[in-house]
């Protein structure tokens, strides 16, 4: 049986991922620091501590466990709060994992999948959908320290022959959700209408985004870890060759999110409008033509379908 770490397991993908690896047959070991993941998110057939991953610690765990696989998805996850403390999203988002890629190579561990930004490191496309190999250009500490990482990653294969891959998330959206943080405007949104309260729309409301239902991307990091080693055998030019794109291939509004939304919650109040905020990107959706064709992957499920999913779960919780 595989052993696999799942780094952020506590949080509302982590958790996901986790289920995930559990019903293909894994052992699944957690790491998160619970700063912004819940430990009830974690399933209980999982083992779970409790660190930060540049906790020097971190090589006990390693030491003990020997994993077959890593699967990173802890992170600061917030491109606001990285223009704002790019320290600590260094901190986290870099320094944290060049942690986990030590330990990788002390305790010979051979595969790692790396959580990257679908959005984030190409800045304001000009044309769309965007492919793995579009011009990159960060516009935020976040940005750049998810697209440093993959540039880690090449390093790492090409020196060291460590297997990787990066999946690049456009945005996800689904069960468990923080809906009382800044980003995650889908629950956000159902949470704010459920409870009869008018949500706030940042800028005009015609930003475009590519929205992934989580069940979408649970699939795809499923795949990736079957697959890792054999892509992992052919040469590669370039980070961009192991890192694939994971979205839908459309761009929605955030109005169309909203009107949505308000129709499968029976909400009538018009959205608050208030001034867009610095660092966000006004349109993005992905090209998801590589992930089809080199792992078997495309997402399927319809936004409205994806959309009423998410609304059953909040109307069914105490978050409303």
């Amino acid at each position: 049986m595989k052993k696999v770490l799942v780094t952020g397991g506590a949080g509302f993908i982590g958790s996901h991922i986790v289920e995930g690896y559990l019903k293909e047959g894994y052992q699944v070991v957690v790491i998160d620091d619970l700063s912004r993941g819940k430990k009830e998110n974690i399933n209980s057939k999982a083992k779970f501590y409790k660190m930060d991953i540049n906790s020097e610690k971190l090589t006990e765990i390693f030491a003990q466990e020997k994993f077959d696989l890593v699967n990173h998805h802890a992170a600061q996850i917030n491109p606001r709060t990285s223009v704002n403390k790019p320290l600590f999203d260094a901190r986290v988002n870099i320094l944290g994992t060049l942690n986990l890629l030590e330990n990788c190579l002390k305790y010979k561990v051979r595969n790692f999948i790396f959580i990257s930004s679908g959005g984030a490191i190409y800045g304001e496309p000009e044309n769309m959908p965007v492919d793995e190999y579009y011009p990159k250009n960060p516009l935020s500490p976040y940005a750049v320290a998810k697209h440093t990482i993959e540039h880690y990653l090449y390093y790492y294969r090409e020196t060291f022959a460590l297997n990787h891959v990066a999946l690049r998330y456009a945005n996800v959206y689904g069960p468990r959700q923080d809906p009382f943080g800044e980003a995650g405007v889908i629950a956000i949104f159902s949470q704010r209408m459920l409870k009869k309260d008018r949500p706030t729309i940042f800028g005009d409301g015609e930003q475009l985004r590519d929205y992934i239902y989580i069940d979408e991307v649970v699939d795809i990091n499923m795949l990736a870890s079957q697959k890792i080693e054999s892509l992992s055998e052919r040469k590669i030019t370039s980070p961009d060759d192991l890192s694939y794109n994971v979205g839908t291939g459309e761009g929605n509004s955030v109005n169309f999110l909203y009107r949505a939304l308000a129709e499968i919650t029976d909400f009538q109040e018009k959205p608050i409008y208030a001034p867009g905020k610095k660092g966000d990107i006004r349109k993005i959706y992905l090209d998801t033509t590589k992930a089809k064709k080199e792992l078997g992957w495309q997402a399927k499920l319809q936004l409205e379908d994806g959309l009423e999913k998410t609304v059953k779960w909040f109307s069914e919780r105490e978050l409303v």
